[in-house]
């Protein structure tokens, strides 16, 4: 776990291929041979930590909507759930946008719960979407770029600047809403119903998340 949550914070600040093997070993305060002992490469431990992130954040979320028989209210809840985690945890959120675009992240854990959600809604014609897969890369384009614009705007605050779009987005607590209505209407629903769906209560319970800090 010591080995996982160094590379994660290293990685959410610098990236994937700017972090070496070694900074993690150091970071995490154990040997090289550890590190080798669980993982047999820096790609070994990238993706066992996407899974880490990714995947069972996305499991939380399928149990938190499995009584959900709206695939638009599924939808909206994750997208809503995504944006509020990012806001509590500021290096997670880091990470989700930086690796959010992955191969990985897009075949695995959120980015699949999103494509698998936006085909049962096609199947079911509650969505009327011409192009599947540019619509979820536009659906994840959204998700990430309101995490970066938040996450700027809590940055420039602390800096003491910051105003116009990151201002809005820095005091805007219904951004996870207004994120899930756009998201609803790049699947077809019209801006009124979107932002219905988006601004229903989210279901009772919480979801077990691996700890990021």
């Amino acid at each position: 776990m010591r080995l996982l949550q160094a590379a994660f914070s290293l990685m959410a600040e610098k990236g994937r291929d700017n972090v070496a093997i070694s900074e993690i070993t150091e970071a995490a305060d154990v040997g090289f041979g550890s590190f080798y002992y669980h993982f047999d490469s820096k790609d070994g431990i990238f993706a066992a930590l996407t899974e880490w992130v990714f995947d069972d954040f996305a499991d939380g979320l399928e149990r938190l909507a499995s009584g959900l028989s709206d695939p638009a209210e599924v939808v909206s809840v994750c997208v809503r759930h995504t944006l509020m985690r990012a806001r509590r945890e500021r290096l997670w959120g880091r990470f989700l946008v930086r690796e959010g675009i992955s191969a990985r992240a897009l075949d695995h854990g959120l980015g699949q719960r999103l494509r698998r959600d936006s085909e049962r809604g096609i199947a079911a014609r509650r969505f009327a979407v011409g192009d599947p897969f540019m619509s979820v890369l536009a659906m994840t384009g959204t998700i990430l770029a309101a995490i970066a614009a938040e996450a700027y705007a809590a940055d420039a605050a602390a800096g003491g600047a910051g105003d116009g779009a990151t201002k809005r987005a820095r005091d805007d607590s219904r951004l996870p809403e207004r994120a899930a209505a756009v998201v609803l209407q790049t699947l077809g629903l019209t801006c009124a119903e979107a932002r219905d769906v988006a601004n229903r209560p989210l279901p009772p319970g919480d979801f077990a998340a691996a700890p990021t800090g």
